[in-house]
């Protein structure tokens, strides 16, 4: 998608301060960091948002399989670590690209919001 932000930063059309990459999955510091450690996991195909795959999805595999990659880079994977998926606006969802948040490397509120 020619005008997704995440799309140009996958192509390093926008820098970012990359953490993890792969064939299928690009991972990068989030520039408004809410914990120490605040990491953005996005597929890099296109998709929207987290209804347009399913509980089968390669997509979803790769995008787990590079949580548990990064959280044992980061050193938190014992310490523990929030993965959260917004979909929609009315959930916080302003990047209309699927993407995961990694949130570690301190005590992170009980609260969800």
């Amino acid at each position: 998608m020619s005008d997704c932000i995440f799309c140009k930063i996958i192509k390093k059309e926008i820098p970012s301060a990359t953490v993890y990459e792969n064939e299928n999955i690009y991972a990068f510091r989030d520039i408004h960091p809410q914990a120490k450690h605040h990491i953005l996991i996005v597929p890099k195909k296109h998709i929207s948002s987290v209804v347009e795959t399913n509980t089968s999805s390669e997509t979803l595999k790769h995008m787990f399989d590079a949580v548990k990659e990064i959280a044992k880079q980061e050193k938190i994977e014992t310490s523990g670590f929030r993965v959260t998926v917004n979909n929609g606006p009315d959930a916080g969802q302003t990047v209309f690209h699927l993407h995961f948040h990694l949130l570690g490397g301190e005590k992170l509120s009980d609260k969800m919001a």
